[in-house]
């Protein structure tokens, strides 16, 4: 299964100069924890609501501040083609749990995360429950 297939297409951007306050009121109404920071259409960083409190301590008028100072630049990104399994790849080798899903041309089309992952596997182990099952009748869990 492609990652083009998992995780939302709708996802929550900001623009770079847009202040915290903001972000923690679009997070609030989406109820996400992340937001990717976009400029024309392909991801440039992203931030999330832990980035959001961690500034707390570090800006006079963190309300104001804009996203960019918070923001992780540069995000890891992940093809909307790529196989599944290399989300699981990714995380290990950037240690990150959000990632942003991009086209052939590096425009944002989605967001995939940890838990993504985890609910396909999940779903797979299932499918592969219920046939050890059928294949099995005496099997009990």
């Amino acid at each position: 299964m492609p990652v083009g297939n998992l995780g939302p297409r709708e996802v929550v951007t900001i623009g770079q100069d847009a202040p915290l306050r903001e972000l923690t009121e679009t997070l609030d109404s989406a109820g996400v924890g992340s937001a990717v920071v976009t400029e024309d259409g392909a991801p440039i960083g992203i931030v999330t609501d832990r980035d959001a409190a961690l500034a707390i301590h570090a800006h006079d008028d963190v309300a104001s501040a804009p996203v960019e100072a918070v923001m992780t630049a540069d995000p890891a990104t992940i093809s909307e083609d790529a196989e599944v399994i290399e989300i699981a790849r990714r995380i290990d080798e950037h240690n990150v749990r959000r990632f942003p899903v991009v086209d052939d041309s590096g425009d944002l089309t989605g967001i995939v995360t940890l838990d993504d992952l985890v609910s396909t596997i999940g779903e797979q182990l299932d499918d592969v429950a219920d046939t050890i099952e059928a294949q099995s009748p005496e099997y009990s869990p």
